[in-house]
């Protein structure tokens, strides 16, 4: 039985719409069963629907505080069963409960630099060029109770060029995830990633 994913979105869905297309080309051997989006309008729900995947608002404004949304956000992917719950572009804190590790996120720097609650999006792109740091990179890492602290799966580094804007260095850093998201989840489901403390161990895959 092929890995079961559920999306959680907050925004376009462009590396939703990546990782579906990496299926579609049988690079990717998982089953999307659900993308829920905390936005109303996330873009992210109507390309999910164009690959006939289920789509579920549960809108982070409707609630007071952060357990309720989340209970609403646990009792949305309950039926849906999966394997993996996969971040994609989520601003919410999710609370991990029965998802220990087997809850991913993507993080557009090298971990454990420019990271943390307030860095996400162009936030980070802006202090990594304010810094003046030559490297900087994507992080797939799986989730714990805290932002952007989980143990480090895959991680790809991109420099950061004279006269670098923000559009090229974000360009650039978006590639680098969409190269490595589809990557780790593939590990994932080969049953290829172990825990072992703060480290994740990549086993060896099946001999050619």
């Amino acid at each position: 039985m092929r890995t079961r994913v559920a999306v959680l979105l907050s925004g376009s869905g462009t590396t939703f719409e990546h990782a579906a297309r990496e299926r579609a080309a049988g690079r990717l051997d998982v089953d999307f069963c659900a993308v829920v989006a905390s936005k109303a309008g996330a873009g992210g729900l109507e390309r999910a629907r164009d690959h006939g995947v289920p789509a579920e608002l549960v809108e982070r404004r409707a609630f007071d505080d952060e357990r309720a949304f989340n209970d609403a956000l646990h009792a949305v992917l309950e039926p849906h069963r999966p394997d993996l719950v996969a971040l994609m572009g989520f601003l919410s804190r999710l609370e991990i409960r029965g998802y220990a590790g087997r809850v991913m996120n993507v993080h557009p720097a090298l971990i454990p630099s420019f990271c943390g609650k307030g860095f996400y999006g162009d936030r980070v792109h802006r202090a990594v060029l304010e810094a003046g740091v030559k490297l900087t990179g994507a992080t797939v890492h799986f989730c714990d109770e805290e932002y952007d602290t989980g143990p480090i799966i895959v991680q790809q580094a991109v420099p950061v060029l004279e006269g670098d804007t923000l559009d090229a260095l974000r360009a650039r850093v978006q590639a680098a995830e969409r190269e490595i998201y589809p990557r780790a989840i593939q590990l994932f489901a080969g049953g290829r990633l172990r825990v072992e403390g703060r480290r994740v161990r990549v086993l060896p895959g099946p001999a050619a």
